[in-house]
């Protein structure tokens, strides 16, 4: 079952962000954009370089109204070690929820359970807590980080423009669509 168009389900949990533990919940996901970004472990190999790539974005989905949330089945306190050891991870300014229990990773459908580590999940979420895009990859692929931003910006342009669409490799400006009966067998 997909989880588009599902709203967020309610959580709690403690995480790491600007050099403080904070707590989290999916009350503080209400009246902005958000992205959720699930990653397997700390200390590992191929999340390091996901998370500074997106740590590079931050400030552009900062612009765009976009709050940033990575998850893994780490705790909060093995954020902090891994943000103060690894130049990669000192870049990160957005929140890195711990998820110890993998309550959210299994709400998110994206906890591999014979590990309890998550799987590489991306999800998009809009003001009203409603999932409007998903990506979920292997261990070994790596995401990036500009295509999330051009799916974040497509989303949020779809929700400022009902009745219109984006076509495939739509970018910020570029045409969008209109379906209709006029559209059918023209494109």
């Amino acid at each position: 079952m997909s989880l588009i168009n599902t709203q967020v389900k309610p959580f709690k949990a403690q995480a790491f962000k600007d050099g403080k533990f904070i707590e989290v919940s999916d009350a503080d996901l209400k009246g902005k954009w958000s992205v959720f970004f699930f990653y397997p472990a700390d200390f590992t190999f191929v999340c390091p370089t996901e998370l500074e790539d997106l740590a590079d974005k931050y400030d552009e989905l900062q612009k765009m109204g976009v709050e940033v949330y990575s998850v893994s089945t780490d705790t909060h306190f093995s954020h902090k070690a891994w943000h103060d050891t690894s130049e990669a991870i000192k870049k990160i300014r957005y929140t890195m929820i711990g998820d110890p229990t993998g309550a959210i990773t299994r709400n998110f459908e994206v906890m591999r359970e014979d590990a309890g580590l998550a799987d590489r999940g991306t999800f998009v979420i809009d003001p009203d807590g409603t999932i409007q895009a998903m990506e979920v990859t292997a261990e070994g692929i790596g995401r990036d980080a500009n295509d999330l931003v051009r799916k974040v910006k497509a989303a949020q342009y779809v929700a400022a423009h009902p009745g219109e669409v984006c076509p495939a490799k739509w970018k910020e400006g570029e045409k969008t669509l209109a379906p209709s009966l006029d559209l059918v067998g023209k494109i």
